[in-house]
């Protein structure tokens, strides 16, 4: 059955999504309300055929923040990139510039706010994702960033991205760090996904201004709270 459900939703989600990508220009023409309005909208469509077709949903723990805050969350499948985005005030996300570049796709990425960052650019590529994280802070929108960098299977605590240090001092704002076991159901690299719940669990916000070790430390022991069946 899991692996019928899983063939469903590639078909529906994905046939759908090919659609929204197409369209995602001429909306994003209308300006960023209708592009984030088109956004939400297809993450709407993800969970939906998530709850429906793979059975899977999301359960909050704590309280998602509110306006302008870093919010650093554990990374095990694709669920949590679009999930989450629905849980907090029109994020601005940071991801891979490549991402930007898709066709179609791109434009409306660029036109939602999101902030892509070139890894290899160096400090060019950091002060161009600085403006841009500095007109969503003055929106009142947060940053969302996934600071271990890539996907991590159920249990892998790897080290954080050594810039999630150098953003959080830049911007100086309030981490929320967010725990997940997204990775339980929806395998890394595997095309069956299981049904059941994905927890989302939202911790205390640590303030600004801390010294590197121990953002670090904080952040890498909260985003990785549900591990070992916490």
């Amino acid at each position: 059955m899991a692996v019928l459900r899983s063939a469903l939703f590639a078909l529906v989600f994905y046939g759908w999504t090919a659609i929204a990508v197409f369209l995602a220009y001429p909306i994003s023409l209308f300006g960023e309300r209708a592009a984030r309005g088109w956004a939400h909208s297809w993450a709407r469509y993800h969970r939906w055929c998530c709850a429906n077709i793979l059975g899977i949903r999301s359960r909050i723990e704590g309280a998602p923040p509110k306006g302008a805050v870093l919010v650093a969350a554990k990374h095990q499948s694709m669920f949590e990139t679009i999930e989450i985005v629905l849980m907090l005030d029109e994020p601005a996300m940071v991801l891979k510039r490549e991402l930007a570049r898709i066709p179609f796709w791109g434009r409306i990425v660029t036109a939602y706010g999101a902030i892509p960052v070139d890894r290899s650019g160096g400090a060019a590529a950091l002060r161009q994702m600085m403006r841009a994280a500095e007109v969503a802070i003055a929106e009142g929108r947060p940053i969302l960033i996934f600071p271990e960098g890539t996907r991590v299977r159920p249990g892998e605590t790897p080290p954080l991205q050594p810039g999630f240090a150098g953003l959080y001092r830049a911007l100086k704002l309030p981490v929320a760090a967010v725990a997940l076991d997204s990775g339980r159901l929806w395998p890394r690299g595997r095309f069956v996904k299981r049904p059941g719940i994905v927890t989302m669990r939202f911790a205390e916000p640590i303030p600004p201004g801390l010294k590197r070790g121990e953002i670090e430390a904080r952040v890498h022991e909260a985003i990785n709270a549900l591990e070992g069946g916490a």
